[in-house]
C-alpha cells in the first residue's frame, strides 16, 4: 500500500513513544462502541481488526462484525499500523459495506486511528489483514500471539473445528464467557501447523487506490471469514 508522507518520530524514538507525545490520549481506554449490554462489562468481549490504513479493509470488517456481533454484547474496532489518521472510508469500501447490509451510517462516522498497544492489551482477538499486520500486532505485544490471527487463517483453522468441537473446548473452562472464548482460541490456534495453506491466502488483498474489481475481490475474500469468527464467538459464549 502506498501512503501519502506522513509525519515521523525523530532518531531514536519509537512510532509510538512519538505518538504518544504528540497526543496523550492514545493512552487512554479503549472508547466503547455502543453495544447491547447483554453481559456486563467485565465479561464483554472485544475484537479488533488491523490492516495499514484503516480505511479500506479493516473498518470493513469492523463494521460488519458490529451487525453480526454488537447485539451479543461483542464491542468490535479497528486501527491501522501506518494510519491514514482521521480519514474516513472511501466510496468503494463504503459501496461494500452496502452491499453487505451493514449500517452504513457507522461506516460514514469511521476515521482511521493509529494501532497503539493498549488497543492490543485490550483485545480478546486482533483479526489483522494480512501477515505484515500479524508481526506487527505481535512485535508490539508478544503476549498477544495466541489471540492474534490473520482473518483468512483464523477461518481457515477454525473450519476444521466442528460447532461441537468448539462448544466443548469453550466448557473445558467454568470462568466468564471471556474465559471460555479464550479456551476455544486455544483450540483454534491449536490447529496451527495442522492445516497448512499456501501464505498468502491468508490474507486479504489490499484495494486502496486500485480498482473497483480489486475491492469487490478484496470484499470476497473477507467477507466469507466473518461467518467463521461469528460461529466461534457465538459458540464460545453460549
Amino acid at each position: 500500500m502506498t501512503l501519502p508522507p506522513l509525519d515521523g518520530p525523530p532518531a531514536g524514538m519509537s512510532r509510538r513513544e512519538w505518538r504518544e507525545q504528540q497526543d496523550p490520549s492514545v493512552r487512554a481506554a479503549v472508547p466503547e462502541n455502543d453495544v447491547n449490554p447483554t453481559a456486563p462489562a467485565s465479561e464483554r468481549l472485544t475484537i479488533l481488526t488491523v490492516c495499514t490504513g484503516n480505511i479500506c479493509r479493516s473498518p470493513l470488517a469492523e463494521v460488519l462484525l458490529r451487525q453480526r456481533l454488537e447485539p451479543l454484547g461483542v464491542r468490535v474496532h479497528s486501527a491501522g499500523t501506518h494510519a491514514l489518521e482521521g480519514h474516513g472510508m472511501p466510496e468503494e469500501a463504503l459501496e461494500l459495506v452496502t452491499q453487505g447490509g451493514a449500517d452504513s451510517a457507522i461506516a460514514l462516522a469511521h476515521r482511521a486511528r493509529y494501532l497503539v498497544e493498549p488497543y492490543v492489551a485490550d483485545a480478546d482477538l486482533v483479526l489483522t489483514m494480512a501477515r505484515e499486520h500479524r508481526s506487527a500486532v505481535v512485535k508490539m505485544m508478544p503476549a498477544a500471539l495466541r489471540r492474534t490471527f490473520t482473518l483468512r487463517e483464523f477461518a481457515r483453522l477454525a473450519s476444521t473445528l466442528s460447532t461441537e468441537e468448539a462448544r466443548d473446548a469453550a466448557q473445558t473452562d467454568e470462568g466468564s464467557r471471556r474465559d471460555r472464548f479464550a479456551a476455544v482460541l486455544r483450540a483454534v490456534g491449536d490447529q496451527r501447523g495442522i492445516t497448512p495453506a499456501p501464505p498468502e491466502d491468508d490474507d486479504v488483498v489490499d484495494p486502496y487506490r486500485r480498482s473497483r474489481e480489486t475491492y469487490a475481490l478484496s470484499g470476497a475474500q473477507l467477507t466469507p471469514a466473518l461467518s467463521e469468527v461469528e460461529r466461534i464467538v457465538r459458540t464460545a459464549i453460549r
